[in-house]
């Protein structure tokens, strides 16, 4: 387990007011140090080498919900670039959240594995949400590394999001959660992490050895909750981010947006509790009343409510399987 950084004093561990003194050159130096581009790890060739040499596996997991137009092509894609290309993935898994279009399907015609989320660690339960099925893979991706592609150390991706309006390409105007909920959040309560461009980016990777430590959030508040924890158990340090350029985004109505940065406010909020030692997710309101965008003017009221999941490895049947993980891969090298 890595050790907590060493430094100026962290404000998410701190108490009231912390956050105001935390000094802007740390910032600065942070995002100087830790912020990549993608190019500079072009080199497949060199990072296999250097995977060898270390000895580690990486997997990545592709979570799911209804992507059957465009499952199928991404994964030959990811197989044909990081598996047969060059074999840089150990293995290629789909987590679907109950598609009803086919998606499960696809995956698995294509060979590579797919499971439903409700169907991994049954003796926990289920909860709805897609960090619940991220949870729920690091018990059955096998890496030592894990990363995971968004469908719609811990290194965020960071990317430029021009938007589709009808036909029309726009080349601002995506990321309105990140920039008018997210952001100013970390901004006001965890200014180390003001320097992270897409805190809410699905795209990351990250050591088992500090993801199997952390709680997971269920639902949309997972990205920005695995981003506060590896800050506040493991060091502002441990993060990097790279710039991968740019992907487009199809523009989303208000209304999801409003349940995710409703969804993501609980999670900044019940952090802020914990550090200044206040309850305040019991306090939270766990209902959005949405505005109906329809002629006549009304009130929707919905539910959302993020739950969080302990860290995976206070899970005994995830101890097992590691133990016996661990007892196959000692087995191979042994053989060799």
């Amino acid at each position: 387990m890595t050790a907590p950084s060493s430094g100026p004093p962290h404000p998410a561990r701190g108490g009231p007011g912390a956050a105001r003194n935390w000094p802007a050159a740390a910032s600065d130096a942070w995002f100087a140090g830790h912020t990549f581009d993608a190019e500079e790890f072009g080199d497949l060739d060199a990072l296999l080498a250097l995977k060898r040499a270390r000895g580690v596996t990486i997997s990545l997991g592709l979570p799911a919900l209804n992507e059957q137009p465009t499952i199928g092509r991404e994964i030959q894609i990811l197989r044909r670039a990081l598996i047969d290309e060059v074999p840089f993935l150990d293995e290629i898994v789909v987590i679907d959240s109950g598609s009803v279009d086919g998606t499960a399907e696809v995956a698995r015609r294509l060979g590579v594995p797919t499971y439903h989320h409700a169907e991994i660690l049954p003796g926990e339960g289920t909860y709805t949400g897609k960090g619940e099925s991220l949870w729920k893979s690091l018990h059955i991706l096998r890496g030592d590394l894990v990363a995971w592609v968004d469908r719609i150390g811990y290194v965020k991706g960071f990317y430029r999001r021009p938007i589709r309006l009808g036909g029309r390409r726009a080349e601002s105007g995506g990321g309105r959660v990140t920039e008018l909920t997210a952001r100013p959040l970390l901004n006001l309560f965890f200014p180390e992490l003001a320097g992270v461009i897409q805190p809410l980016a699905g795209e990351y990777a990250g050591r088992r050895e500090i993801l199997e430590r952390l709680p997971f959030f269920t639902g949309y508040g997972v990205e920005i909750g695995l981003l506060i924890d590896v800050l506040r158990r493991f060091g502002l340090d441990q993060i990097g981010q790279v710039n991968l350029g740019s992907r487009v985004h199809r523009n989303r109505d208000l209304t999801p947006l409003s349940v995710m940065a409703f969804a993501i406010a609980q999670v900044v909020m019940t952090r802020v509790g914990e550090r200044i030692r206040a309850p305040l997710g019991a306090w939270m309101h766990t209902a959005i009343n949405l505005v109906s965008p329809g002629g006549a003017l009304s009130l929707e009221r919905r539910e959302v409510r993020e739950r969080e999941r302990p860290p995976i490895m206070t899970v005994p049947e995830y101890r097992r399987r590691r133990a016996l993980v661990g007892a196959a891969g000692r087995a191979a090298t042994g053989a060799r």
